[in-house]
């Protein structure tokens, strides 16, 4: 009996954070280079489905609504993966909801992290390690060629027509001009850059630069208390009021983009934005660094015990002084600015 037609498709499934997904687009790029022609899925969670709108490399954007029916929608996306009969089902998650998908998927190779809980039922299985300052897409791609020791294939995001004539409309009405972009928000707070640090930063930079602050829907409280406590003019709020890949579109056309260790990171990583990331109680260390040709790294000078104090960051700081933050000095991002400024000519 001959194989189903798809047997040769490939079933991505990254369905963490923005960030997480991002990343996971160099399996994308690896897979259309190494292997032209194979039809890829990406399986995200509900709301990141935006980064994969029009990308070249995706046949399908399979979508698992983890809010409004967690389970219930698991079960049926497992039904819905086996029907599709994929040739190699590949988790880039250690979570057993995952794990769960490809290890019951019924496809010939099913592939993940040693540390899932599924692993046993996987055929291979790779160990992922935090702290050899291995970055994050070399563990990916080591999923899909555990042998694989060429250069880092970086994410890439691919926004539309529409999104770049959103930037592109952005950056001539409201710029005119030079421009920076600052994204100050982070789901955790150990990771977020203080307001009243930004707000130092934004009293620093030279006059002739338009300040465009970016985030989600959820972060346009944040933005707008930023954009208050300034006296800056030319500072704007576009938080909730572009897509992620508009966002991106914009960012690669800035100067230099101010961010925390957060998902604008990586959106700069994916669209080759100059990018200086600020990393308060994490390190680039553990392998989630910016990969932009641009790239620079701002972190307290001082060496603290304390720091890093967790991988994702924590609600608030475990000693309650958040020393790896207020220690940064302004003339640290400054800079990194002025290194930009040189970059670009």
């Amino acid at each position: 009996m001959p194989e189903p037609a798809n047997r040769s498709a490939v079933l991505l499934i990254q369905t963490a954070f923005i960030g997480d997904v991002i990343l996971g687009t160099a399996l994308l790029e690896h897979l259309q280079r190494t292997e032209p022609g194979t039809p890829v899925d990406f399986l995200v969670r509900k709301g990141n489905e935006g980064l994969l709108k029009s990308h070249p490399h995706v046949r399908q954007v399979l979508i698992w609504d983890k809010k409004k029916s967690k389970y219930r929608g698991l079960w049926r996306l497992l039904q819905q993966i086996r029907r599709a009969h994929y040739g190699r089902v590949v988790t880039l998650q250690r979570f057993a909801s995952t794990g769960f998908l490809t290890a019951f998927s019924g496809a010939p190779e099913r592939i993940g992290f040693d540390k899932n809980p599924f692993a046993a039922r996987f055929t291979r299985a790779i160990p992922h390690v935090i702290g050899t300052g291995v970055h994050e897409v070399s563990r990916n791609l080591h999923l899909l060629d555990p042998t694989y020791n060429g250069p880092l294939t970086p994410p890439r995001l691919y926004p539309t027509a529409a999104d770049e004539a959103a930037a592109a409309q952005v950056a001539r009405d409201a710029a005119g001009g030079p421009y920076i972009c600052i994204a100050p928000t982070s789901v955790w707070f150990t990771k977020q850059f203080p307001q009243e640090q930004w707000q130092k930063l934004l009293a620093a930079l030279p006059p002739q630069y338009t300040v465009f602050l970016l985030g989600g829907p959820p972060d346009v409280e944040g933005c707008e208390q930023l954009k208050a406590a300034t006296t800056r003019p030319g500072v704007l709020n576009l938080a909730g009021k572009l897509s992620l890949l508009a966002s991106a579109a914009l960012m690669r056309g800035a100067t230099l983009n101010y961010v925390n260790d957060s998902a604008p990171m990586h959106l700069c990583s994916a669209v080759g934005a100059p990018v200086c990331a600020v990393y308060c109680s994490t390190v680039p260390y553990f392998g989630f660094g910016p990969l932009s040709p641009f790239s620079r790294v701002v972190q307290i000078e001082e060496k603290l015990e304390c720091q890093p104090c967790g991988l994702h960051g924590h609600r608030q700081c475990p000693l309650g002084h958040f020393r790896c933050a207020h220690g940064i000095e302004t003339q640290q991002l400054l800079a990194a600015l002025a290194e930009a400024e040189k970059y670009r000519v």
